[in-house]
């Protein structure tokens, strides 16, 4: 018996919206028809078995296409879905195409077309969802605090989804938002993140943070955020609110690294978003000068892998990459100054190392101030910093800085075992390095080594 198939939700509205879609989703009526529907599919197409969620009645199925591309198939069985007061797991039974079109999260994902025989091809729009296309306005289905009490997530997805295509979000579905903000604390920090990395990676990512903020929905999930925001006034003395600098550093950066894959690019992204982190917690008002935010650098620096814990981002070598990059965010400011030594700027090349571009592509989006002649200043002075770099650079071969005189070369000549002595001979050799005193060579760095030894072991305990 042919089961009745509608396809539903983003890859409809991707196609009125002529927007590429990775992502086709469909919708059976009847128990466990999903299912049944992708294991034929995965059959047919002799990909295997389909991907099976018996819990949810839903099954998933993936193509492989022509050129490397790829289309994930998702087949559901049309069902109802809500969550209790406190519950962060849907409650999930069968139901009707109508039930499962009121379940979704926006009219604009709510639409459907028949694949059946005796109707294909026919739109089913219940609510209006092709009118909202149009004048691109995100809108529930129904009263906007039952969609988002049912599941609180879709409160992200309308600050995604505004990102994402450029849409506004309806007054009355903004206004729940603010209402039932705290409701947010229900849902996974895995799914809140989630949706906040599908935000980061948007031509403007502004406008989803700012969304959330609005409504307070950033209090909830991300408070070392909002807490940037706000301007004080001491005396006669503001300091900027630090909340809209750091979305508009944030805008800058992904601006310009437009022709950059997205991939290549999100941790880049999260560095800009932290940068300035540390200001709340580093800010001080000093009797004459006004305030200061010294140090915010490295306070933020410290700050980054709470951050990432507490957002459940991954706590590995991209979250150092993030780290490193809040940390240096102010020595190319510092380099600027015409009478800076090339100590410090061999000191910036080695602690950069291969991130020094992004970390520069970073000082650079950190420029918002509003006057096009002190843009055009600020951009000439970094122009003058890379400079100085490439040519220290050209000289000393700091970049991709490897100690000259390895370790197992030192317990060899001098006759030592693993241990501090070792550390401390190769840490001297660096500084020396560092500051100019020998070039980067094996040679010098060798006769250097023998030169102090005696010295450095003497200090060791």
């Amino acid at each position: 018996m042919a089961l009745p198939v509608y396809m539903v939700g983003g890859g409809v509205r991707d196609w009125f919206l002529q927007r590429p879609t990775k992502d086709l989703d469909f919708v059976t009526v009847g128990p466990g028809s999903g299912i049944r529907l992708a294991q034929a599919v995965a059959a047919a197409y002799g990909v295997g078995m389909a991907h099976v969620h018996k819990n949810f009645g839903t099954a998933g199925v993936h193509l492989h296409l022509s050129a490397g591309r790829s289309l994930e198939l998702e087949f559901v069985s049309a069902r109802s879905e809500s969550y209790s007061r406190d519950s962060r797991k849907p409650i999930v039974e069968e139901g009707t195409l109508e039930e499962d079109q009121n379940r979704r999260d926006f009219t604009i994902n709510a639409l459907a077309v028949s694949l059946n025989a005796n109707t294909f091809g026919t739109l089913l729009d219940p609510f209006g969802g092709q009118k909202d296309l149009a004048e691109q306005l995100i809108r529930t289905p129904l009263d906007p605090e039952v969609t988002f009490s049912d599941d609180p997530l879709r409160m992200m997805r309308a600050a995604r989804f505004a990102t994402q295509l450029g849409f506004s979000i309806h007054p009355k579905a903004f206004d729940a938002m603010k209402k039932m903000a705290e409701r947010i604390r229900i849902i996974s920090m895995e799914r809140v993140t989630d949706e906040l990395q599908k935000i980061m990676v948007c031509p403007v990512p502004s406008v989803g943070l700012r969304v959330l903020y609005e409504t307070g929905i950033l209090a909830h999930v991300f408070p070392a955020l909002t807490a940037l925001a706000g301007v004080e006034n001491m005396e006669g003395h503001k300091h900027k609110d630090n909340f809209f600098h750091t979305l508009q550093v944030l805008d800058n950066l992904a601006e310009s690294l437009g022709g950059r894959p997205v991939e290549e690019t999100r941790w880049l992204r999260w560095a800009a978003l932290l940068h300035d982190i540390g200001k709340p917690k580093s800010k001080r008002y000093v009797q004459g000068i006004g305030w200061t935010f010294h140090g915010h650098e490295d306070r933020g620096g410290r700050m980054v892998p709470g951050i990432f814990k507490q957002l459940r981002l991954p706590v590995d070598e991209r979250m150092r990459y993030v780290q490193k990059l809040v940390s240096l965010h102010h020595r190319p400011v510092a380099l600027v100054d015409e009478v800076v030594t090339d100590s410090a700027v061999r000191r910036l090349l080695f602690d950069a190392g291969d991130d020094l571009e992004d970390l520069m592509a970073l000082v650079r989006a950190d420029i918002t101030t509003k006057n096009p002649q002190r843009v055009a200043r600020y951009l000439a002075h970094f122009d003058l910093v890379e400079e100085k770099m490439r040519i220290v650079e050209e000289k000393d071969r700091l970049r991709q800085f490897q100690p000259p005189v390895k370790g197992n070369e030192i317990m060899e000549v001098l006759g030592l075992k693993p241990g501090k002595e070792v550390g401390i001979i190769k840490k001297a050799i660096e500084e020396a390095i560092l500051e100019g005193r020998i070039p980067n060579e094996h040679g010098a760095a060798f006769a250097y080594m023998l030169a102090v030894k005696n010295d450095l072991l003497k200090t060791v305990i």
